[in-house]
């Protein structure tokens, strides 16, 4: 499977994974060009998740967490500004997860990350 497709199916897979935990998907491959895409929307109970995916098949680049880097969060915290500049959703607050699909297998962190807003 290329790159792309195995990222589409990880997608899936953690999309299916946290409506078993009991998240409810809003939206997924919001993208907004020149800023930054947002893998998954979702509400977990009232807060709204800004869920960033990540897949790997091996560990030759080692483990999917391991592949966030500072730019990258940087781009999901400025797409996630512009989604809450669009979208008025009724939350208490909001966080960022990350989801990690190592061999199909999913993974959770809750609040893999924190946005610096200035």
């Amino acid at each position: 499977m290329d790159k792309y497709g195995e990222g589409i199916k990880g997608e899936e897979i953690a999309k299916n994974y946290l409506i078993g935990q009991g998240y409810k998907i809003i939206a997924s491959n919001v993208n907004y060009p020149n800023v930054g895409e947002l893998d998954i929307v979702a509400m977990d109970g009232k807060t709204l998740v800004f869920v960033e995916v990540r897949t790997r098949s091996d560990n030759a680049f080692g483990h999917p967490f391991e592949t966030f880097t500072k730019e990258k969060i940087r781009k999901v915290v400025a797409a996630s500004r512009r989604y809450l500049a669009e979208h008025k959703v009724a939350c208490r607050g909001y966080r960022y997860d990350a989801v990690a699909v190592f061999r199909g297998t999913p993974e959770l962190i809750k609040d893999a990350f924190y946005a610096k807003w200035r």
